[in-house]
């Protein structure tokens, strides 16, 4: 008995010493949810979180309140837009004009901040709440079943960042010697990845995160404007201390060879609006979808999204873009393959350009898109038919009679099928396809019979999903 108990007891010694010098730090980290596998990308939901503007408190605590409710969502991975405090020299206004540019103290306190311009990457920004209250989100978003990743802005920082002073080598200069902004972002300096202190400074600030509160990836802010051996080395560094999810603010292929889990994609939600406003039609989607296939993207997963924080406020609400289409394209996020995004007030039918640089807040009412949003995150999680990521469902387009109106394909996977048919025009539609047999229209849980060449009558911008019975 004595022998078999110290056989053990070695064998326990072995393997932990096995681990700790193959797994960096790992005994630091808190497994408080199963690590992260590629299951993730499979059936992943994520949900962009602008924390200021959530909530009328604007902190972490009221945030947190609600991350039961996302996980009815289906929600798998919560991005939290930037956490930090943020830089005042400089400091933006809506549109290009500076704080400094406000004399009247009342409107001055009302400008924030841009959160994309980082005083301190350690910081938290004492607005949203103390760093024990950070902490209760993590482990309430844990405790829910969701990862949660932070936003990285690795290309530049805010221009009282310390490292100004400290580390001018940090920065890129212009032919005079000065520090310069990148493009027209004059609230930030750019970083210049020339110089491998700042590489090894910057690797050690994400460290810091996934160490010190247990976070599960990053978000990272105009990614392919960083080397992509710089993000390399970094994901590999990372996955040491625990895995991690990253997620690239980017449509570059390279970024996927290595280090992103994820890409956007920028190229399905421009289709998206432009055949909501009558610019394009389903011929661009399946010019897309086509070119999409070619391409062999199993590598870069497409985050599929309506809207988003930049979106909403430069570009407009989904409802100014999309008008009565919202419904429908946010389906498509689900349906085709990649990751379907849900953005700050999305659930709770926002038609407000939610404010970048002041304070501004989302109007929490009962909504139908929680109800169409919730059903969907089900589907997600549930059919493997809609796996999203290297081991996808396939995509396969169905003919119909008006196919430059109609859009009809079937996702499937180890014998699995769901069809999707929308009528993507704001017209009434009449049509008829090739789809034949028993179905159930998920949205109503109604049984449909179908037959082939049987004329069916769409709506405009209405859709089915079937599941085969």
């Amino acid at each position: 008995m004595k022998k078999t108990v110290l056989s053990a007891l070695l064998l326990i010694a072995l393997f932990g010493c096995k681990k700790e010098n193959t797994v960096s730090q790992q005994d630091q980290i808190k497994n408080d949810i199963n690590p992260i596998t590629s299951e993730l990308d499979e059936s992943g939901v994520i949900y962009e979180a602008n924390i200021r503007q959530y909530s009328p408190e604007g902190t972490f605590n009221a945030f947190t309140a609600d991350i039961p409710k996302l996980k009815k969502l289906g929600v798998k991975i919560l991005w939290l837009m930037p956490i930090h405090e943020i830089g005042v020299k400089n400091r933006r206004v809506n549109g290009n004009a500076s704080v400094e540019q406000i004399t009247d103290s009342t409107e001055n306190t009302k400008c924030l901040g841009n959160p994309y311009s980082v005083k301190d990457y350690k910081s938290l920004n004492p607005d949203f709440g103390t760093k024990e209250d950070f902490k209760k989100l993590i482990k309430t978003a844990h405790e829910n079943g969701i990862y949660v990743i932070l936003d990285w802005v690795a290309n530049h920082t805010a221009w009282d960042h310390a490292w100004i002073t400290q580390h001018p080598d940090y920065y890129t200069h212009d032919k005079e010697g000065k520090m310069i902004s990148p493009f027209d972002w004059t609230d930030v300096a750019e970083l210049n990845y020339n110089n491998q202190n700042l590489r090894n400074a910057m690797l050690q600030e994400m460290k810091y995160w996934l160490r010190e509160f247990n976070v599960d990836g990053f978000r990272c802010d105009v990614a392919a404007e960083v080397p992509t051996d710089f993000w390399n080395t970094a994901t590999s560094e990372l996955n040491k201390i625990k895995p991690v999810f990253m997620l690239a603010e980017s449509e570059k292929q390279e970024l996927s060879q290595k280090a992103f889990d994820a890409q956007y994609g920028w190229e399905a939600h421009y289709i998206f609006n432009g055949i909501a406003q009558g610019k394009k039609t389903v011929k661009d989607w399946d010019k897309y979808a086509q070119k999409r296939d070619s391409l062999n993207w199993e590598n870069s997963i497409r985050m599929n999204f309506t809207s988003n924080h930049a979106e909403n406020f430069w570009n407009g609400t989904e409802y100014e873009r999309m008008g009565d289409a919202v419904e429908v394209f946010a389906v498509m996020t689900y349906m085709i393959p990649g990751m379907p995004l849900i953005y700050s007030g999305q659930e709770y039918d926002s038609d407000k350009r939610l404010n970048l640089f002041e304070k501004d807040t989302i109007v929490h009412s009962l909504a139908k898109m929680s109800g169409v949003y919730e059903k969907l995150g089900k589907l997600k999680t549930e059919k493997g038919a809609l796996n999203g990521g290297k081991n996808s469902g396939s995509y396969n387009r169905l003919t119909t009679s008006s196919d430059d109106k109609i859009l009809a394909f079937e996702r499937e996977k180890n014998g699995q099928k769901i069809i999707f048919v929308g009528n993507l025009t704001k017209a009434n539609r009449s049509f008829t396809t090739s789809i034949e047999g028993t179905f159930t229209d998920y949205m109503t849980g109604q049984q449909i019979l179908l037959s082939k060449d049987q004329k069916l009558n769409f709506k405009p911008w209405e859709y089915k999903i079937l599941i085969a019975e």
